[in-house]
C-alpha cells in the first residue's frame, strides 16, 4: 500500500460547483448551517449537517439525521449534480484568502500509514465526535470531509505542482465567505505515478487538522475489512488534502474565561507575578512573539510577558505558548486543570480578531480573555515527532478547506 494513491472523486459539476462547496461541518453549528443553505437546495450542508432539513432541536446524533445526509447525497448523485470521475485521479488544490495563497493535493491516504503512525497525529480525540464520524461515513458510504495533512517542503513535489497549475483548472470560484476555490484534476498515468512516487519518499505526512475524521476512518476500516478483503479496498484510504509546511498558515487561537475562580481583579493580578511581566496597554494587544500574551480585563489591555526562567523546557510540549499559559495561568490561578471538558472555558480563532475577545468580555459572557501568539508548524511536527499531544485547540488554520469540493466513494 503506499502512502497516497489517487482516486475517482465525486464532484460537483463545473456549473453548479458554486451553489455546492460550503464551509467545513464542525466551523459552523445546526443555526448558521440552516441559514447558509436557506433557499440552496445544492448546498453541501445538506449532506455534511443534514439535521438542518429536520425540525428545529432535532439531536443531530439521532439515526434519522445520518439517514437523510446519505439520502441527500443519493439525491444529489441522481440530479447529476454530483458526478464521480471515470479515472482515478488526483487533485491539485488551491486556497486564496485575501494576499495568502496555498496549493495542494487532493488524495487518498493510507489507513495502514496512519495506523502505524507514518501519517503523525498531535491530538487526543474526543470518543463522541469519533463516533459522530464513524456513522457519518459508514451511512454515507463516503468520505466527505477531507483530513487536512501538512509535510516538510519537498522541491520536486512544488515542481510537479506548478506544472499541473499551469493550465486551466476545472473549477474557479469565490464561496460566500469570499475564500477563491480552484482544482485542477491530474489523470495523466505519468503525473500520478510521479506524484505518488514522490510522496511515497517521505518519511511522513503529519495531521494539521482532522483527527477525529481519519481516527474515525481507521474504525471503519477495521470494522469493513474480513478474511478475503483486499489491502487496497476504498475504506483503507481516507481524504485528504495535503500542503506543504511552507503553504501553511496558522492563527491564533485565544482563550475566554468566565470568572476569575473567586478572585477579585486585584487580587487576580496580583497572582500573575512572578510568572509574568504586566504591563497596561493603551490599545489591543496582539502578541508579536513567542511567550507574549494579550489579556483584557476590566475593560482594559494588558501586556504579559513570561519569565525567562518558566522558557526553557525541553519537552515539545511544554514549550508552547498554549502550555505556558495553561500550566502558569489558567490552571494554578483560574483552576482550570481539563480545558477539554471544562465549561469556564471557550476558544476563539484568531479570524474573528481581538474585537471578538473584546465583545465576548463586554457582554458580561466572561470576564477575562487571552491572546496569543499562534503555534509554529515547526512546532506541531516536533510534538508529532516525539509522538506527544497538543493542549486543546491550539492550531487554527486559515483558510478552511471547501466540503463538497471533492468527496470519496466507498465502493
Amino acid at each position: 500500500m503506499t502512502l497516497i494513491r489517487p482516486f475517482r472523486g465525486l464532484r460537483p459539476v463545473p456549473e453548479k460547483a458554486a451553489d455546492v462547496v460550503a464551509p467545513p461541518y464542525d466551523v459552523l453549528n445546526t443555526s448558521e448551517a440552516r441559514q447558509r443553505a436557506e433557499g440552496r437546495p445544492w448546498s453541501f450542508l445538506h449532506i455534511s449537517k443534514p439535521e438542518i432539513d429536520l425540525p428545529e432541536g432535532t439531536d443531530p446524533y439521532t439515526d434519522e439525521v445520518y439517514q437523510t445526509g446519505a439520502a441527500n447525497l443519493q439525491r444529489m448523485i441522481d440530479a447529476g449534480i454530483l458526478v464521480r470521475d471515470e479515472q482515478d485521479s488526483y487533485y491539485v488544490y488551491q486556497l486564496v484568502m485575501g494576499e495568502h495563497v496555498q496549493t495542494g493535493i487532493v488524495a487518498v491516504a493510507s489507513v495502514a500509514a496512519y495506523d502505524a503512525n507514518r501519517i503523525k497525529k498531535h491530538e487526543f480525540t474526543r470518543p463522541d465526535k469519533e463516533q459522530d464520524r464513524v456513522r457519518q461515513i459508514d451511512a454515507l458510504n463516503a468520505q466527505t470531509g477531507p483530513v487536512f495533512l501538512t509535510y516538510r517542503h519537498q522541491q520536486e513535489v512544488e515542481r510537479l505542482i506548478s506544472a499541473v497549475t499551469a493550465g486551466t483548472p476545472d473549477f474557479d470560484l469565490v464561496a460566500d465567505d469570499g475564500v477563491r476555490h480552484v482544482l485542477w484534476p491530474v489523470s495523466e498515468p505519468e503525473k500520478v505515478s510521479a506524484i505518488t512516487a514522490a510522496f511515497e519518499r517521505m518519511p511522513a505526512l503529519y495531521i494539521a487538522d482532522g483527527h477525529h475524521r481519519s481516527a474515525a476512518a481507521s474504525r471503519v476500516a477495521a470494522m469493513r475489512n474480513t478474511a478475503g478483503q483486499t489491502p487496497e479496498a476504498a475504506h483503507n484510504y481516507f481524504l485528504a488534502v495535503i500542503f506543504s509546511d511552507r503553504q501553511m498558515r496558522i492563527l491564533d487561537y485565544n482563550r475566554v474565561v468566565k470568572d476569575l475562580n473567586g478572585l477579585s481583579p486585584a487580587a487576580f493580578m496580583q497572582r500573575l507575578q512572578p510568572a509574568f511581566t504586566v504591563t497596561p496597554s493603551d490599545r489591543p494587544v496582539k502578541p508579536d512573539a513567542a511567550g507574549v500574551f494579550g489579556m483584557y480585563l476590566d475593560g482594559r489591555w494588558y501586556r504579559l510577558v513570561i519569565a525567562d526562567t518558566l522558557r526553557n523546557a525541553s519537552d515539545p510540549v511544554k514549550r508552547l505558548d498554549v502550555s505556558l499559559l495553561a500550566d502558569n495561568l489558567i490552571e494554578p490561578v483560574l483552576g482550570i486543570s481539563d480545558p477539554r471538558r471544562d465549561q469556564r472555558i471557550d476558544f476563539v480563532g484568531g479570524i474573528r480578531g481581538l474585537e471578538e475577545l473584546e465583545k465576548r468580555v463586554d457582554s458580561g459572557e466572561m470576564q477575562v480573555a487571552f491572546s496569543l501568539y499562534p503555534t509554529s508548524l515547526e512546532e506541531l511536527m516536533a510534538v508529532a515527532d516525539n509522538d506527544e499531544v497538543m493542549p486543546p485547540k491550539s492550531t487554527w488554520f486559515e483558510p478552511k478547506l471547501a466540503d463538497g469540493l471533492v468527496s470519496h466513494l466507498l465502493d
